[in-house]
């Protein structure tokens, strides 16, 4: 692929014949739809792209509050949108902690220890109220991004999502990288709520048949199609079709051929076909059980 490419969007798709949910996107992290400063216009034309191949639907994940609030904007304001809002397990860290190198969107933050985190948490609940706000996530545990020194902020706020998700009746979102045991054994501890959503699911089959037999909904994403990730289609492969969702988790991983450029809801079907070739189904069978679930699982 020539360099330049990579800043060439990838084209649409095929159309789906049965319309489905992008059942985690971030609209406001997109290249041209700055947070905050997205003319509405650009999110209706990244949504009418991507209804004009069978995604008639998305879910806009918050990550912060900034990003919450957007989120819940958004979803008040068009009918295509569900929000969901929440502090990012990285998030929480840099909240008590600081983030001297102002690695998040917000840039450099001085350390506001657990009181700050009290007052995000409660704005987050707050949101959650909203009767467009859909879910309670990303939330979880990132054993990648933060090191030990902010487990402990982590866990007190994927345990707080938990308990703000089972009040209001809303989904549970979860972020889960490198930290499966202690996921699944928190979600035990806490009482996971009625409707809990593995988005970008990064598990193995056998993490799979646990998910299954706690009713917990996997969502898969575009690297499911990558070379190296036979343990992901291995996990679709056992996942029962009325579990499964899909992703695009935009403007990240964009689904192969399309690797490296940015990702967005309109090249769903892509992910959707590679899934379809791995489960064994017809495109329209698993079409149809994944706009189901996708509405079971929100609650829309």
């Amino acid at each position: 692929m020539a360099p330049q490419d990579k800043n060439t969007p990838p084209p649409l798709p095929e159309p789906l014949r049965v319309a489905v949910a992008d059942s985690h996107t971030h609209l406001d992290m997109l290249p041209q739809l700055p947070l905050g400063g997205a003319p509405m216009g650009t999110v209706e034309e990244a949504l009418a792209k991507a209804a004009s191949v069978g995604v008639t639907t998305v879910v806009q994940v918050g990550c912060d509050l900034a990003g919450s609030r957007w989120a819940a904007d958004t979803a008040a304001a068009h009918d295509a949108v569900h929000a969901t809002v929440a502090l990012h397990p990285n998030e929480a860290p840099r909240i008590v902690l600081g983030d001297p190198e102002g690695w998040s969107r917000q840039g450099a933050r001085e350390p506001g220890g657990d009181a700050a985190l009290d007052a995000a948490l409660d704005a987050i609940d707050a949101l959650a109220a909203l009767p467009h706000v859909r879910g309670v996530g990303e939330t979880g545990l990132d054993y990648f991004r933060t090191g030990p020194d902010g487990m402990a902020a982590q866990e007190r706020s994927f345990r707080a999502h938990i308990e703000i998700a089972k009040r209001h009746d809303k989904a549970l979102v979860i972020h889960d990288r490198e930290a499966h045991d202690d996921v699944l054994r928190i979600l035990r501890e806490e009482g996971a709520p009625e409707r809990t959503v593995f988005h970008c699911y990064s598990g193995d089959a056998a993490m799979a048949e646990v998910c299954a037999e706690a009713g917990y909904f996997m969502s898969f994403a575009g690297n499911v199609t990558f070379k190296n990730a036979q343990p992901l289609r291995d996990a679709l492969a056992v996942a029962p079709a009325e579990l499964v969702l899909v992703e695009t988790d935009a403007p990240f991983l964009t689904p192969a051929p399309y690797r490296g450029r940015a990702n967005a809801p309109y090249l769903i079907p892509v992910t959707l076909r590679a899934m379809a070739e791995v489960k064994g189904l017809t495109e329209d069978a698993l079409a149809t059980a994944v706009a189901a679930n996708t509405a079971r699982a929100f609650g829309y």
